[in-house]
This record gives C-alpha cells, sequence and structure tokens, in this order.
C-alpha cells in the first residue's frame, strides 16, 4: 500500500543505507521519484545519506538521475555530504558531473575542494587558497563546545579597539562568579560582561555563558568601517548569526554552517562547503580572521570587559 509519503512514510534517515529494505518499498509500490515532506526525492536523501548500493538502485528507477531540487542534483548533494562512493555510483549511473548549479559550483568543481575530486581539472588560484585556508582554520580550531556561547568576529580592529568603540570598562577575571554565569535569570553585570582576544586579521568578542556577545547593540558598535559576524548558540533553537557592515544590522537570523541556498554567492556556496557544521570557523571566515587555536573562544582570554548600561537590542 502506497501511504501520503508516496509508499516512503515508514523509512528513516539510517534506513537509505539498507537495500533490502529499499527495494521491498519499491516493490510494493513506492514512488522513486516522489519528493518527500522536508526532503528532497529519494535519491536525494540516499546520496546524502545512505550507501552507494542503495543509490545504484534508485538511480536505476528514476526518471531522471540529473533532476533538479532546490538548485541542486543528487549528485551535488553526495559531493557536498562528502560521500564519495554515492558520488562515483550517480556518475556511473550517468549523472553529469559538470551541470552548472549552485553560483557555477557544478558537483565536479565542488569535489575540487574536497579530498576525493570527480574530474581531473582545478581551481582558481583564489578558489584554492579558500579552500587551503579552510582545512588551516578547522584544524586549528578543533571540536568546540557550543551551547550557550555568543561570540562577534570582527575584521581588522584589535581588542583595545573594542573596548573603546563599545565604551567597555576592563575587569578581572574573577569579577564574574560561577553562579553568576550560570543562574537564571542572569544578573545585570554578568549579562553585560564579555571578553575579547586578538587574532590575526582582527580580534573575537566572547561570553561563554549567554547571547551578550550577538547582541545587535554590540555589532553596530564594533563594525564602523570594517564588518562583523555574530553568533549566539542558542541551545533551544539552535545557531542564531547575524553580519553588520560599518555600523548597520545587514543580515539577520542568519544560521551559520547551516548548509547552502541557491540563492547564496559562489563565495558563499564554498563556505557552506568548507566550514559545513563548524559555525565558529564559518564566522572567522566571514570576518577575515585566521585564528591559529582555540583560546580566542574557549579561554583563557587576552582580556575581560563590561559593557556600559544601555540598550543593545535596538
Amino acid at each position: 500500500m502506497v501511504d501520503d509519503q508516496g509508499g516512503w512514510g515508514d523509512v528513516g534517515l539510517r534506513s537509505w543505507t539498507d537495500l533490502e529494505l529499499i527495494r521491498a518499498q519499491l516493490e510494493a509500490g513506492a514512488d522513486p521519484d516522489f519528493r518527500l515532506r522536508f526532503h528532497g526525492r529519494p535519491l536525494d536523501m540516499a546520496a546524502e545519506y545512505g550507501s552507494a548500493e542503495v543509490v545504484t538502485e534508485l538511480a536505476a528507477r528514476v526518471s531522471d538521475v540529473d533532476a533538479m531540487l532546490a538548485g541542486r542534483t543528487a549528485l551535488w548533494r553526495a559531493v557536498f555530504g562528502n560521500r564519495p562512493d554515492n558520488a562515483r555510483a550517480l556518475v556511473a549511473a550517468g549523472a553529469d558531473p559538470a551541470r552548472p548549479m549552485m553560483a557555477g559550483w557544478s558537483p565536479g568543481k565542488l569535489s575540487l575542494a574536497g579530498p576525493d575530486p570527480l574530474i581531473d581539472e582545478a581551481l582558481s588560484a583564489a578558489e584554492q587558497a579558500a579552500v587551503d585556508e579552510g582545512r588551516r582554520l578547522t584544524t586549528a580550531l578543533g571540536e568546540l563546545w557550543l551551547d550557550g556561547l555568543s561570540l562577534a568576529c570582527i575584521a581588522d580592529i584589535d581588542a583595545a579597539e573594542a573596548i573603546r568603540r563599545l565604551d567597555a570598562e576592563v575587569v578581572s577575571a574573577d569579577s564574574v562568579t560561577e553562579d553568576d554565569m550560570w543562574t537564571y535569570p542572569l544578573a545585570n553585570h554578568t549579562e553585560l560582561t564579555l571578553w575579547a582576544t586578538d587574532v590575526p586579521g582582527g580580534c573575537v568578542i566572547v561570553q561563554p555563558w549567554a547571547y551578550g556577545a550577538s547582541m545587535p547593540g554590540v555589532s553596530t558598535r564594533l563594525s564602523p568601517g570594517t564588518k562583523c559576524y555574530a553568533m549566539y548558540a542558542n541551545p533551544k533553537s539552535g545557531n542564531q548569526g547575524s553580519t553588520a557592515h560599518n555600523g548597520e544590522i545587514i543580515g539577520w537570523d542568519l544560521h551559520p554552517a547551516g548548509g547552502p541556498d541557491e540563492h547564496d554567492s559562489a563565495e558563499e556556496i564554498l563556505a557552506s562547503y568548507l566550514y559545513q557544521r563548524n559555525p565558529i570557523a564559518y564566522c572567522c571566515a566571514y570576518a577575515g580572521l585566521r585564528p591559529t587555536d582555540s583560546r580566542a573562544f574557549e579561554g583563557p582570554p587576552d582580556v575581560w570587559l563590561r559593557l556600559p548600561d544601555g540598550d543593545y537590542w535596538h
């Protein structure tokens, strides 16, 4: 019986590696071209999350192995998801690695930015430099605990200039206690207490326990003449990002490293690939920061500071 999900209603995310299950669904009448709710076609799901065997089975049954959805094909999804076996299975089934999509990043070109190229070509010097920096930056930062942390990555100014722009007071590291940090609601002085650290390319402002560093009034004060990417790793709703240029918020409710959009620029598409599941590295890359380790985000920082009382939300 085919359900309202085209016969795929009982197939979970982990099921796309189970060839026997997928074959059974197909034999029972499941539609290989069905658009799954909130997802792509079955082939899109298998390309990202499944096995090469399941990809091969579905690719032989769909009406178009290169069908586009949200600006990309199943092959593109396999490349972006770093699933080289799935990508090669799709190419063997007739998928075109050179098909233009995603701001010029065809599946073949995107594969050149990863460890398993599909084509024998080269990226431009600027693109290769971005790839090299992406690998260096993600390695330098390593695995970071995010929940509850907020940050602002600011280009071209140091911590001393950030303190001046914020009209902030330098305070001692022991001026905020553990109880202050982890008790809700936050005391006002705790909400306004941040730390700052110089890194190559600019500086980083962090509040490890709340949203203070990501408040829009912080970004607008820090970004005249430069740019800033701020983020709050909200434990309830995920990473919430914003961008500011020259003292104005230009992007809000962003999802750093949350995946590419078909309307993104070529640079944004590449950054989404290089920094997927690594939002702090994404924020650094946006601002052109080049930290050599994770100290700016994990501490100890260069300096603690306290903002003056004021409205940092409007």
